[in-house]
């Protein structure tokens, strides 16, 4: 088991180069939001996101059963909940959601103020995703801490020499340095093609956070009282999916590059596990 950061700092200087991605959908939390197929007799039928993911290569290509259902197909527009139209529901849907795999995880990136980047094959507008999350932090929704996070951000602009902010300024900015990838909004290949257009989104994030680095390791470097202390270093990112293709390809994409830091976990059957 890997040693928990405390507070997003080695020590009470020196902050963690530690940073997250997350897939949305059944790994960091699980939504109430319907895929719509259609049954032999053409009946619009609800598909969980999770069922989805089981069934997906299939639909169109095979019939199944399915909640006393005979799938034959997708409905027309199936994705209706998942795109811009469903903004608003999703924004409220995101209160109801009960907690995936990776939602500790999730919880500890906010809590302790590290950067991340959602990539999800929704089609929302990015903005959306922002505001969930900044409900959660707000309404410190399971254990999403508003009052650690504000300590964590003011830690954060000590060792970087910012001005002071209000607490709102501070997480309003914080959500403004995350990424966020809705990655078929606007574009229907990420729609027909989510594998690809979540690693083409995992590589901005990575350029992103190696960036970020190394202007972080610069300021360590200038800062007299902490120069001896912090030791500059790549950075490392977990990304985390619950979908086992989308993991492959995530992983095969990464893990031969020279200079790789980026870690795929696998939360598939609610179980999260590091993909080697």
């Amino acid at each position: 088991m890997r040693t928990r950061i405390i507070e997003g700092f080695k020590d009470d200087k020196t902050p963690d180069l530690k940073y997250y991605a997350f897939d949305w959908d059944d790994n960091i939390v699980h939504m109430p939001t319907k895929i719509i197929v259609k049954d032999e007799d053409g009946e619009e039928v609800g598909m969980s996101t999770d069922d989805f993911a089981e069934h997906r290569h299939h639909i169109g290509k095979e019939n199944f059963k399915y909640k006393g259902h005979t799938i034959v197909g997708f409905a027309e527009d199936p994705f209706r909940n998942f795109r811009t139209a469903g903004d608003k529901d999703f924004v409220i849907d995101a209160m109801k959601a009960k907690e995936g795999p990776a939602f500790n995880d999730f919880r500890e990136a906010i809590n302790n103020g590290s950067i991340f980047s959602i990539i999800t094959a929704r089609g929302h507008n990015p903005n959306t995703l922002k505001q969930a999350i900044y409900n959660y932090i707000i309404n410190d929704f399971n254990g999403i801490s508003k009052d650690e996070l504000v300590k964590n951000l003011k830690k954060y602009r000590t060792f970087s020499g910012e001005e002071e902010m209000s607490d709102n300024e501070l997480i309003k900015t914080y959500l403004a340095l995350n990424k966020y990838h809705p990655v078929s909004f606007g574009d229907e290949k990420g729609a027909s093609n989510p594998e690809d257009a979540k690693v083409r989104a995992m590589d901005e994030f990575v350029d992103y956070i190696k960036g970020m680095a190394a202007v972080l390791n610069k300021r360590a470097f200038l800062k007299n009282d902490i120069a001896n202390k912090f030791v500059p270093g790549m950075p490392s990112i977990g990304f985390s999916d619950d979908d086992p293709k989308n993991i492959e390809v995530m992983n095969k994409h990464f893990k031969n590059k020279p200079d790789n830091i980026v870690k795929t976990y696998s939360t598939a059957g609610g179980i999260k596990k590091e993909v080697k």
